[in-house]
């Protein structure tokens, strides 16, 4: 009789042990596949994901007209969460590389996954419409039983859709729809972070390196200004050419370079039929010139509308009640990595419920980094409180 109950009571053990370990199973798992750490440790993970069924592109119904999303659903798996995954700035929104990668890691690791691109951030605009979009899609989502069994579903947002995510999450229309929200690489303060972009000034946090800001910020910060006063109106659209061609390049890089290489002369060619000033600042552009592009912009970044609360987690009316997950790279050059220690810690201020990461593997919104064994311990166990929600 003992004998018997001390079977059943370590079975019972056992299994509270397996249900526990799912979590960071799964988040093992994704972390090898996402971070292609290559040879038998990713093949092993690849045979336990699951087969993952890529559905064809629909268009989900918003206030600002019907915008393009794809599912990708594991198959053969019974689905308890779904999530809403968004791309940053980036033309190529549901198609991106980098976004349909991280989609078929998460349904793999038994998550449904709905990427939806927002049509601003798809023009390198950043616009309060966008936050209006998540809003509106995670309305849909969490109307469809299928999808939200519990009504609530996950939301990450990449880069600035990671900002634009939890300021949405915290809106009184999807608060209680959302059971957790993941800013990857995302902004605290959209107006600091266009100055940052713009002159390499950085809020100094303990802890946390400053770095020089990357070009493409830039460019996309010209891009947003062309129709703002610093070139005539007749050369708005020429130099909107130029800066998309570049833009387009620096994507580019990440598929193919020699396509990339080849985008990058034909911007440099382009510049040669430009007239004066579009054609000096498309040569900043090119010459990946931050030092004489930035500060030229920096007089027109208050006529952005940047500081709309709409666009600002720590602006906004309201934080989420959800779980808030934040993860950013030690040495993101794009939005600096102190806009993630910031928000956090401003949200714990108003009570939100934070899990902050501040990662040495990730570069900006990518795992593409070696770093010590710890660093990967830090990163899944970070995976697994998220996949646990």
């Amino acid at each position: 009789m003992h004998r018997r109950r001390a079977l059943v009571a370590v079975v019972i053990v056992a299994a509270v042990l397996a249900y526990v370990a799912i979590p960071y199973v799964r988040a093992a798992s994704l972390f090898v596949r996402a971070a292609h750490v290559g040879g038998r440790v990713e093949e092993f993970a690849a045979e336990h994901a699951h087969a993952v069924d890529v559905l064809p592109p629909h268009t989900v119904p918003t206030r600002h007209g019907d915008v393009p999303a794809q599912f990708y659903r594991p198959a053969a798996a019974r689905v308890e969460r779904s999530v809403l995954l968004i791309p940053g700035i980036h033309s190529m929104g549901i198609r991106e590389p980098r976004l349909t990668a991280l989609a078929r890691d998460l349904a793999g690791s038994g998550v449904t996954v709905m990427t939806l691109a927002l049509p601003d951030l798809q023009r390198y605009r950043i616009t309060t419409a966008s936050t209006d979009i998540i809003e509106d899609a995670t309305q849909w989502m969490a109307k469809q039983p299928e999808l939200a069994p519990d009504g609530r579903i996950g939301l990450i947002g990449i880069s600035f859709a990671g900002g634009l995510s939890v300021v949405a999450a915290g809106r009184p229309s999807i608060k209680d729809k959302i059971a957790y929200v993941l800013s990857f690489g995302g902004h605290a303060d959209l107006p600091r972070v266009l100055r940052y972009l713009a002159t390499g000034e950085e809020v100094h946090v303990p802890g946390v390196e400053n770095h020089p800001p990357h070009d493409y910020g830039v460019a996309v910060i010209l891009y947003g200004l062309a129709d703002r006063g610093i070139v005539p109106a007749d050369q708005v659209e020429p130099l909107r050419t130029g800066v998309e061609t570049y833009l387009l390049a620096s994507q580019l890089t990440l598929v193919d370079m020699n396509q990339a290489n080849a985008m990058f002369e034909k911007a440099r060619q382009y510049t040669k039929t430009l007239p004066e000033p579009a054609a000096t600042y498309m040569t900043y552009v090119n010459d990946r010139n931050v030092a004489k592009l930035g500060p030229a912009l920096v007089p027109y970044l208050n006529v952005l509308g940047a500081d709309s609360p709409a666009l600002s987690a720590d602006r906004a009316p309201s934080a989420p009640t959800a779980p808030v997950f934040l993860l950013h790279g030690s040495g993101d050059t794009v939005i600096p990595t102190a806009e993630s220690v910031l928000l956090a810690d401003y949200l714990r201020s108003k009570g939100a419920d934070v899990d902050l990461l501040i990662s040495d593997l990730i570069t900006h919104a990518e795992v593409d980094r070696t770093a010590a064994a710890s660093e990967s311990v830090k990163l899944v166990t970070f995976w697994a409180d998220v996949l646990k929600q």
